[in-house]
């Protein structure tokens, strides 16, 4: 009996051991699976924005150093037109972008959901333009929309007469805005399909018992359904509308479209900031002002957000 309990001793703690010695090492094992993305973190997203928010008070240029300036580089933008501008175009992009990629990917989405034949074929066709270059997207509407371009060709048939739909400054905004919610609408429909299917069948079902139409459907079930993930959306399309560059660029060209009057904010900070004259300082703090107005957007959304649902 003796001999057995004794070697019930020893071999209990031989298995207490190696658990103690996992139990010491499991506190720095997250850290060391974490550290990879710490250090991609590191590198690319917090050193450039603790470098661009010192830049801003600096007179930094390509191949100058720069000095400190304080808040010189801020006041100058008070006295710049084409900020003013930039925060402008920024601004009405927001306005003509935002409400249509909320409400236009639902309706998309409702109509892909429902179980017709070919059904899949339009789904697939929604979500090409998502996964497209916008390169090319945007050289594609640039042919399409120029004096001798598809459109025009289609007006001019037709009696209407040819339209500069790249030469007027607010048709080649509003062009600008166009591509950017035909571009945008399959990735915010895949979002809204991934909400509705979480939308009980029994409160349309109820709806419709009591009388509900669609439109009444809709506006009483899917939208408080989805409301939560409608939020998401528009703090999602905010930002991009905001600091939006690809599609304006291409379609206006480097100079920001006539007298630069189509430049925005993230295109602005392309134009100084770039080149062996670029002034990094003075684009940092448009940087700046970029940042500090997205995270201002964020946070009024989610407050809306809160606001309704107290």
């Amino acid at each position: 009996m003796k001999s057995s309990s004794a070697a019930a001793v020893p071999r209990a703690a031989a298995d207490r051991g190696p658990r103690s010695r996992i139990r010491r090492q499991l506190p720095s094992s997250p850290w060391l699976f974490a550290a990879p993305g710490l250090l991609i973190v590191g590198i690319f997203i917090l050193y450039p924005f603790v470098s661009t928010l010192i830049n801003s008070f600096t007179d930094k240029r390509t191949l100058i150093p720069g000095e400190y300036v304080g808040l010189d580089n801020f006041r100058e933008l008070l006295h710049d037109d084409m900020f003013w501008i930039g925060l402008r175009n920024s601004t009405l992009y927001i306005v003509g972008v935002v409400p249509a990629l909320v409400l236009l990917p639902l309706l998309l989405a409702m109509l892909v959901q429902k179980h017709i034949p070919g059904i899949t074929f339009f789904r697939s066709a929604f979500y090409t333009p998502v996964v497209a270059s916008i390169v090319v997207v945007g050289l594609i509407w640039v042919w399409m929309l120029d004096e001798r371009g598809l459109v025009n060709a289609v007006l001019e048939a037709v009696g209407v007469g040819s339209v500069g739909f790249l030469s007027d400054q607010w048709l080649l905004l509003g062009s600008a805005m166009a591509v950017t919610v035909w571009k945008g609408l399959g990735y915010y429909m895949i979002i809204y399909l991934a909400a509705l299917a979480n939308v009980p069948r029994e409160l349309h079902e109820a709806a419709a018992v009591d009388g509900a139409g669609s439109i009444r459907r809709f506006f009483t079930v899917t939208v408080p359904a989805v409301r939560s993930t409608m939020v998401l959306v528009a703090a999602l399309s905010s930002v991009a509308a905001f600091k939006v560059f690809s599609e304006v660029y291409l379609m206006a060209g480097p100079n920001g479209g006539p007298a630069g009057e189509d430049t925005t904010l993230v295109m602005l900070v392309q134009r100084v900031g770039t080149g062996l004259t670029g002034r990094v300082g003075y684009a940092s703090a448009i940087s700046v002002v970029v940042f500090v107005v997205t995270v201002a957007l964020m946070l009024l959304v989610l407050r809306a957000d809160r606001k309704e649902d107290a």
